[in-house]
């Protein structure tokens, strides 16, 4: 293979030379150079081979958006597939192999699939494995038999199965202006937001900012594009309120202007240095987005588009400008606009043979035909190629007279001999985050292009991404932009002067050229004209059903560049206009993201771990802490040589007799606030709430639509539109989605918002006998007595310096306070607690203890309301109002849910003196060697101090009536068998004595 490499020019250091492999074979490249432009220097025309029909494929594209030139990069025994050759930074020691073939990327046995035909035209899996319907195969039998063939020549790259032993790092970042791409308008918006003082981050996916300009050959203010993108990249260097962030891919646009990014960091380096991170992913919250992220070139679909030596023109000005490589010696041009005449200039200028510029318009501006001059080109203006020759290399094309009237062709062909073919179909502006932000997008039919949406959220288009491809008007919107999203008036400094080749940015509306061959649409998915057209002959029609029936622009090409000569094949199929076809949603992420990188710190747990404001303290005090769904939380304070259960009955006896504190930070939290709050609460309860004073809380029970119990807790009405409702820590999530749901589907005219402010207070329950005391002693700002804290009020004051919250309430059963501060002031103000309770003889207690105290008390939780309970099951039935609906009023009276025999909540006394096991069951008659016939289980059990005794919460048949009597555990299991005592569920202070004193 003979060298590409041009003598001079490019971007890449040519006294750094860097070694690698491909495919085994050793390369040499310079630092600068992707993998992609390294090995087409080298003479390498064969990168891959396609996914269905395993033909030869070169390098379409020079960046991400390249679909066909995937590879897969090893370090060590792990394996990362499917990356773009165009994204690999050579770096000394790269080890990188091609895909999708067998044995070898020359010779792939697969290619026999070639010869296949229509029978592997879209769809032929749904359509040709059903059948026989005779034989031994009939039916579903056959795809049986096929799929295990079909399943091992399914995808493209092989996954690994060696542990990933790469570290990862997730990054919260905030900002007043986000600047994605870094091209001619990015770089401008981000240096007026940026002089206006606004807080900015630049991200790019490339590893050098300046997009287009450091390979479009223009000159902006006399200098090189290149220059004066540098020039701009170091000023914004030296601001403080800057970030660059290069190398890093804006992924998804999300609500509230919440976008993810995923940072490559050293993708790029033999050896990381010390603590870096493999990749760093991004959640950046910004005030305003300024998208820049340019425009993808479209590809022209005709026979045989698809050869290794075909690709896009910009990406071949691109390889001989930026890289120093020329993609061929004798080079044609095929295009539909005046774009690809630059293209031609620069890849003269840079020393390939520009034999032809094919233009399927009849009639070429003086400019474009000047061009085609300085690039020595012989102009065939209304001609189209109808055809390419070779083998895993570009030989020649040939050409016919093309009418773009009516797409007809005439005359005979002409065949040129030519080693790559540089195309250009117009250009899509990028506009995949804008449209995940939501809304269409809107078709401009001088562009042939969709254009991005108007805004749904706080975002300003610039450049390219609005259709704007000179560089002149880049800049200008660019500035502009950037302005607006830092607030800043017109900035007083004359813009910077373009100098670039003329060119109008409109191209003639031709997509498809129709001759005898495959013409390819998604190169990546071997999608042809064909399969687009086939896929309406059958009735596919909608651009959703034609994605998935033909797999068009899935997977990681997700259309970039096939999309819209996909969608215009179909609208001229269906006779209408493209607007009318429309087009797919983008979804994310926008191009493929490492587990590994959303895992982050976590990587090695099965779920995320969540640590209340006063984690730490529980830690340095003794705390055992066990998982509770997806907190972390204090099981006991235990002492020297204690078993768990003595230290839970130390703490819950300490509670009654004086005072115990419990962290309940862990308790959902949710604001519901606006004109309709109360009467949406009346909704959601069982219970009314739209009587609530303000200052007051008020305890509520949460039905399923179905009836059956779904959650309960306290809401607090801290003014007349502004509630505070919490919800039991398993639940916290789950609510959230219930109110939710019925917000956006069932009731959207309430005016109503609702948000989770779980992590913005931490809590403290302080119960028992001196715990009004103990609040007193260190509560500024207002009294906690009676009068002024009377049960379920609310009062507003200071602890240590601290404003707090505090309701009156009680899950223990003893007169007991809630203490809520904002969450970084968490500890300040439990240590404040801590303090003020030592006279009084004061105990932290964990949830084992606060457990045994709400069974003694009797009060539910997720263990009783699990899904099949209903409120009479629970004794709850005098929460269910009879003066208005409410979810689930209209079930709950079904009647299988008011049946005497359904499982009712009781206690249960064990009469053996034995401990009880949760999930254990209760039978009339006990039978060890056959246990049958249970009428019920337990539900939570404990040793209760209070009562001296072994006691439970268990769910019976008809349990109301069986208090009194007599039953016995069954628990083969664990072989645990014995008498009890079924009794009511409120073993302790049933009149609430306690609690109300």
């Amino acid at each position: 293979m003979s060298s590409r490499r041009t003598e001079t020019g490019g971007r890449i250091d040519r006294l750094r030379t860097i070694r690698f492999t491909f495919d085994d074979a050793p390369y040499t490249g310079h630092a600068g150079d992707t993998l992609a432009s390294a090995l087409l220097a080298s003479g390498v025309t064969l990168f891959g081979r396609s996914f269905k029909y395993h033909r030869p494929r070169g390098l379409l594209a020079a960046g991400v958006e390249e679909p066909n030139a995937l590879v897969t990069v090893l370090r060590g025994d792990v394996r990362e597939p499917n990356v773009p050759a165009t994204m690999v930074e050579i770096y000394d020691g790269l080890v990188a192999v091609s895909q999708n073939r067998s044995p070898s990327l020359a010779w792939d046995i697969s290619a026999i699939n070639q010869l296949g035909g229509k029978i592997l035209s879209a769809g032929f899996y749904y359509k040709t494995f059903m059948g026989p319907v005779i034989g031994p195969l009939k039916g579903t039998r056959f795809w049986m038999f096929c799929e295990h063939f079909i399943r091992r020549a399914a995808g493209l790259g092989r996954a690994g199965v060696a542990p990933d032993t790469s570290r990862y790092e997730r990054m919260n970042a905030f900002c007043d202006v986000l600047v994605v791409g870094s091209g001619p308008a990015g770089l401008m918006a981000a240096k007026a937001a940026a002089d206006q003082g606004a807080r900015v981050i630049l991200a790019d996916l490339e590893a050098r900012f300046g997009g287009s300009a450091n390979w479009s050959g223009e000159t902006i203010d006399g200098a090189p594009a290149a220059e004066w993108a540098g020039r701009i990249v170091g000023q914004l260097e030296g601001n403080d309120n800057v970030r660059l962030l290069p190398r890093t891919t804006v992924w998804g646009y999300y609500d509230g202007n919440t976008l993810a990014a995923l940072e490559r960091v050293t993708d790029h380096k033999e050896v990381p240095a010390k603590g870096e991170p493999r990749q760093r992913y991004w959640a950046i919250r910004a005030r305003t987005v300024v998208l820049a992220t340019g425009s993808f070139e479209r590809p022209l679909v005709f026979p045989g588009n698809d050869r290794p030596g075909v690709m896009l023109a910009h990406a071949a000005e691109r390889y001989a400008n930026e890289y120093g490589v020329l993609p061929g010696a004798r080079i044609a041009v095929f295009t539909n606009n005046d774009s690809a005449y630059r293209s031609a200039v620069a890849l003269k200028k840079a020393g390939a043979a520009v034999v032809a510029i094919v233009d399927v318009r009849r009639d070429v501006s003086s400019e474009m035909s000047r061009l085609a001059s300085e690039a020595e080109a012989e102009l065939l203006a209304g001609h189209a190629v109808v055809a390419t020759e070779g083998g895993k290399a570009l030989t020649g094309l040939k050409v016919q007279r093309f009418d773009l009237t009516n797409g007809a062709l005439s005359g005979d062909e002409r065949s040129i001999h030519a080693d790559c073919l540089a195309m250009s179909g117009g250009w899509s502006p990028t506009i995949h985050l804008a449209s995940q932000a939501g809304a269409k997008a809107e078709w401009d039919p001088g562009r042939q292009a969709f254009l991005p949406p108007q805004p749904t959220q706080r975002w300003i288009g610039a450049g390219a991404f609005t259709g704007s491809f000179s560089t002149a008007a880049a800049i200008t919107e660019g500035r502009a932009a950037g302005l607006q999203a830092a607030g800043g008036s017109t900035s007083p400094a004359p813009l910077p002067v373009v100098e670039a080749a003329p060119g109008d940015p409109d191209p003639a509306p031709v997509f498809e050229i129709k001759a005898k061959g495959k013409s390819f649409v998604d190169f990546q998915h071997d999608v042809t004209a064909e399969d687009v057209r086939l896929a309406h002959r059958e009735g596919f029609v909608s651009v959703e059903h034609l994605k998935r029936y033909t797999t068009l622009g899935m997977a990681t090409d997700q259309g970039k560049s096939s999309n819209v000569p996909g969608l215009a094949i179909m609208a001229e199929a269906l006779g209408k206009p493209i607007p009318e076809v429309g087009t797919t949603r983008f979804r994310p992420p926008y191009t493929a993201v490492s587990i590994g990188s959303l895992a982050a710190e976590r990587f090695g747990d099965l779920k995320p771990e969540r640590l209340t404001p006063m984690h730490d303290w529980h830690i340095d005090n003794g705390a055992t802490m066990y998982s509770a769904g997806l907190w972390y939380r204090p099981m006991i304070y235990g002492l020297a040589g204690e078993t768990v259960e003595q230290a839970y009955v130390r703490e819950a006896r300490a509670t009654r007799e004086s005072a115990g504190i419990v962290d309940v930070s862990t308790l959902g939290k949710i604001a519901v606030q606006g004109p309709d709050a109360a009467e949406f609460l009346d909704r959601v309860y069982t219970n009314m709430f739209s009587t609530l004073a303000v200052g007051k809380a008020r305890y509520g029970l949460m039905l399923r639509e179905d009836g059956l119990a779904f959650d309960d807790g306290t809401t607090w009405r801290l003014g007349e539109q502004d509630f505070l409702m919490t919800t039991t820590t398993a639940n916290a999530g789950k609510v959230m989605q219930h109110l939710e749901y019925f917000l956006d589907v069932i009731w959207p005219e309430l005016k109503v918002t609702v948000t989770s402010v779980t992590d913005e207070w931490a809590g403290a329950a302080i119960g028992g006998p001196k715990a009004r005391a103990i609040l007193a002693a260190c509560v500024t700002g207002t009294a906690v007595d009676n009068a002024t804290l009377p049960f379920m009020g609310i009062v507003r004051g200071e602890i240590a310096g601290v404003p707090v919250m505090i309701c009156r309430l009680s899950f223990s059963g003893e007169m007991a306070f809630e203490v809520y501060s904002g969450a970084g002031y968490g500890t300040r103000v439990w240590e404040a607690l801590i303090e003020a309770g030592k006279p009084f003889g004061l105990v932290s207690y964990g949830l084992e203890a606060l457990g045994t105290m709400r069974i003694e008390k009797g009060h539910v939780t997720g263990a009783e309301i699990d899904g099949r309970t209903t409120a009479r099951d629970l004794h709850l039935d005098w929460m269910l109002s009879k003066k208005k609906p409410f979810i689930g009023s209209a079930m709950m009276d079904r009647e299988g849910l008011i049946s005497p025999e359904r499982l009712q909540l009781v206690g249960l006394i064990s009469l053996d003196n034995r401990p009880f096991n949760g999930g254990a069951h209760i039978v009339e008659e006990l039978d060890e060697d056959n246990p049958h016939d249970s009428i019920g289980h337990i539900t939570a059990c404990c040793y209760s101090p209070a009562l001296g005794k072994y006691i439970a919460l268990a769910l019976v048949k008809d349990g109301k009536a069986r208090h009194g009597t007599r039953a016995f555990v069954s628990d083969p299991l664990r072989s645990r068998f014995g008498p009890i005592e079924i009794v009511s569920n409120h073993f302790y202070d049933p009149d609430g004595s306690r609690m109300h004193g």
